[in-house]
Order: C-alpha cells, then sequence, then structure tokens
C-alpha cells in the first residue's frame, strides 16, 4: 500500500492553498475554473483521497457542537467552576468557527445512543463531559469510532482505548499537593477523594500514593474518605476528620468544594481556625482564594482544555475540512500541565 496522499501536496502541486482544495474537492464556494480544473488534476495525478468525514462535515446542516454533560445527582452543574470554565473554552473556539453548542444532559440509568445524535444531524461532532469507566460507554465511544464520528472525551481517560482525548496531569498534580504537605512537616494526610468510576480520582489516588512513597511514609487507608466532588460529602467527610483530629495533621481533598465543605463542617463542629489541619483542594476555583484560610489548590486550565478540544474538532477559519480528521483509528491523548497554588491554609504557622 502507497503513501496517503495530503491536501497539502494537492496543495503544492497545483499552487493553491490547502483552504482552496478543500472547496474544490467539497464543491462550496465560486472556484474559478481553470482552478478547479488544476485541483482535480493534482488530485488524479497524486492519488488524493479525501476523507468522507471531511466532506460530511463540510456539508453539515445541522451547525452544531454537541456537548454531553454528566448527571450528577443534586449538583447544580453550571455553578461547578470546571464545567463553567470547559465550556467557556468551548464556546469560545465554537462560536469564532460559527457553530452553535447544544448541551445534552445524561438521565439517570440512561444508556446514551451518541451514533443516533450524528444520524439525526442533530449534531456535527461532540465533546464527552463527565464520562464515567463503564462498559456501555466504551461500547458508545467505540461505536462512534467505528463510524468515523468526530468527538473528543474531556477530562477522562479510558485505559487501553484510543480514543481522543484532552486531559489535565492529574498524577502530578496530586503528587505535588502531597509532596508540598510533606515538606510543610506534615506527615498524616487524609485524602478525601471521589468515586473510582472516574479516572481522576485514580490518577488522583495515584499521585498521592506517590509522592508519599517518595517521602518513605507508609500508605495507610484508614486516612482514604470518599466524596462525590460535591460540596455536602466533604460537610458529611468532616464528622469523621472531626473524630480523628489527633490522628490527622492535613488533608488533601480532591476538589474545592469538597475541601470547602470539609472546612464548613469543622466550623459547625465548634473547631476555630487556629485547631484546623492543612488543607490542599483542587481545580483553583474562583472560592478557593476566598475561603477563610485561603485555600491551597491546584489549578486546572480548564479553560484551555475547552478550546483545546473543540479546536481539534472543528473547522478552523480557514479550511472547511475540520482540523483533525478523525478516522475512527486516530488515537490522540493530550495532557495540559497543572500548578501548585500555595495559600494559606496549607502553611505551617
Amino acid at each position: 500500500m502507497g503513501n496517503i496522499v495530503s491536501r497539502k501536496e494537492v496543495a503544492e502541486l497545483s499552487g493553491v492553498s490547502e483552504a482552496t482544495v478543500s472547496r474544490v474537492l467539497n464543491a462550496v464556494g465560486p472556484i474559478k475554473e481553470d482552478t478547479r480544473r488544476r485541483v482535480l488534476d493534482a488530485a488524479n495525478q497524486l492519488g488524493y483521497v479525501p476523507s468522507a468525514l471531511a466532506r460530511n462535515f463540510a456539508r453539515s446542516k445541522s451547525g452544531h457542537l454537541g456537548v454531553v454533560m454528566p448527571y450528577v445527582p443534586k449538583a447544580h452543574l453550571f455553578s461547578a467552576y470546571f464545567f463553567s470554565e470547559m465550556l467557556s473554552g468551548i464556546g469560545n473556539k465554537a462560536r469564532d468557527s460559527g457553530l452553535d453548542l447544544l448541551l445534552l444532559f445524561r438521565k439517570p440509568g440512561e444508556r446514551i445512543d451518541y451514533s443516533s445524535l450524528f444520524r439525526q444531524q442533530r449534531i456535527d461532532t461532540c465533546i464527552i463531559l463527565g464520562a464515567r469507566d463503564d462498559h456501555d460507554e466504551v461500547e458508545a465511544l467505540k461505536r462512534l469510532q467505528e463510524e468515523g464520528r468526530p468527538f473528543c472525551v474531556m477530562n477522562h481517560h479510558f485505559e487501553g482505548q484510543s480514543f481522543c482525548e484532552v486531559d489535565a496531569d492529574h498524577v502530578e498534580g496530586s503528587r505535588a499537593a502531597v509532596s508540598h504537605l510533606i515538606e510543610q512537616g506534615y506527615k498524616r494526610i487524609a485524602f478525601l477523594n471521589g468515586p473510582d468510576i472516574y479516572s481522576n480520582s485514580t490518577e488522583r489516588m495515584k499521585g498521592y500514593r506517590t509522592a508519599l512513597q517518595e517521602a518513605g511514609i507508609e500508605y495507610d487507608h484508614d486516612l482514604l474518605l470518599e466524596g462525590n466532588y460535591s460540596r455536602r460529602s466533604g460537610l458529611e467527610a468532616s464528622a469523621t476528620i472531626a473524630d480523628k483530629l489527633n490522628d490527622i495533621d492535613a488533608v488533601f481533598a480532591a476538589n474545592d468544594r469538597m475541601a470547602l465543605g470539609v472546612m464548613q463542617g469543622l466550623r459547625e463542629h465548634g473547631l476555630p481556625v487556629e485547631r484546623f489541619p492543612a488543607f490542599v483542594g483542587y481545580d483553583d476555583s474562583d472560592a478557593a482564594e476566598m475561603a477563610v484560610p485561603p485555600l491551597s489548590s491546584v489549578r486546572v486550565p480548564f479553560y484551555e482544555m475547552g478550546e483545546l478540544a473543540a479546536s481539534k474538532l472543528i473547522p478552523d477559519s480557514l479550511d472547511l475540512i475540520p482540523a483533525l480528521e478523525l478516522t475512527g483509528s486516530d488515537s490522540i491523548r493530550e495532557l495540559l500541565s497543572t500548578e501548585l497554588i500555595i495559600r494559606a491554609s496549607s502553611i505551617r504557622p
């Protein structure tokens, strides 16, 4: 089998831009006859076969970029910092490309059929937020891949699969957070994590354990608590932490909402701020800086993640063919860096 010919090669041989090649091959917009003929001759000469997906996308009629939102019981998704930031990044890129966002909300227990959204021409491309390690989810995404549908999974990693993914380095973010607490002299570090159906939770656990191992501190399962990323679950965990204050000198929470819930709960238990354990949260939400004491947190570039995910799937301003021509066999995983922001909550007085 010969090498795959690119649009760039067709453009170079015909002496026109790649954007012009796209317009000719997709029969879109006014094109001079001699230009059209040069491009077609070059394409035939090189044996160029345009992506069927790209042609379908260029001729799409829906104009919608679908964003699948997770089902989170009793949670106000749009008040969650990371969802609002990711949607802002996606929306900014979509607006620049003339696409509208279509938000699709999961229902409890629903087996979502992503393929039907494309077949019904409701969406042209899809970004999936809040994915979970679930057999039905994986099978639905594999079906999209087999059909050559353009999609990207955000803030989740499917081990052993070859999906387009945009995520942050949560292993390193968590390792940095716990290492900072250890450097401050804290050794009994409780970890309030989210459910392990989310890859972010398992990655944060890996970072937590790595930091302990690097410092020669033995992992203690009794210091592990599980919430569901809501403030209320942090509030509930505060009762356990209040009872174990003699055995806990620091708390690492897998997001700021849970950390703030624990802090609120400790206050309600009558504990003065001076007796709080050290705290580090995760996400660096707007509320972290306003907490009392101000909350150290791991900053995650959610807005940039949204922009990056969208840029992989939607046409840019110069070309009618998507920036990433997914064919079902492409596998691209991009990890963005996190940054530990140190504030008063984690500094030993």
